[in-house]
């Protein structure tokens, strides 16, 4: 059997100010930093034996994925692969704004809808709908055939792309999705059987 753990960065600059970030290519904060290392001493304590790990090409998803491979001792010894087909959802125009602020110019039910539904696009910017469409091919095509041979797997991303992968392996509906908060940092297993069905899943 395979697992598959799903990990959303530590909280970047960005998150700390409150603000949209998008696709900026923005650092993590300090306490980003010491969630990954909280997010590895949890990976620790299970039996996962990762061959492959796949992460965005945004520096605050390789950043926490470096801090955690390094911390359980794996740095250099699993196979990383990055693409932009897991970065955050583009929010165009959103992109550095408050978000309390923007809230108060647009309306706290406008943002609500921009931020989590499936198919409201912020100006500018990419709908969750559309997120999916690139993180789905990418995971039926580059991920899942490494777990199909009952590898291990870590996929360090962005709350957006991995909310839509969530809506493929827990068969989330767009209400539900809207639904769905990721933590920063928070590991997320899935375990699957030998025919790929999600048999298992809890977060660490």
């Amino acid at each position: 059997m395979s697992s598959l753990v799903i990990i959303r960065h530590g909280q970047s600059v960005y998150n700390q100010q409150n603000r949209f970030t998008g696709i900026v290519d923005v650092e993590l904060s300090d306490l980003g930093r010491s969630e990954a290392l909280s997010a590895a001493g949890k990976l620790k304590g299970n039996n996962f034996n990762f061959s492959d790990a796949f992460v965005s090409v945004l520096q605050r998803a390789k950043e926490t994925l470096s801090i955690i491979l390094k911390e359980i001792d794996t740095a250099g010894k699993i196979k990383v692969h990055e693409s932009a087909a897991l970065n955050e959802r583009a929010y165009g125009d959103l992109q550095g704004l408050n978000k309390a602020e923007t809230a108060q110019k647009y309306s706290d039910e406008q943002v609500y809808e921009w931020r989590r539904s499936f198919a409201a696009t912020p100006p500018g910017g990419e709908s969750l709908s559309q997120t999916y469409d690139r993180v789905i091919p990418y995971y039926n095509n580059s991920i899942k055939p490494v777990l199909s041979k009952g590898n291990d797997v870590l996929i360090v991303a962005h709350g957006n792309s991995l909310r839509a992968l969530m809506m493929l392996l827990e068969n989330f509906s767009p209400e539900k999705i809207a639904e769905v908060e990721i933590a920063t940092a928070a590991p997320r297993a899935y375990r699957f059987d030998e025919n790929m069905k999600v048999v298992e899943v809890k977060y660490l």
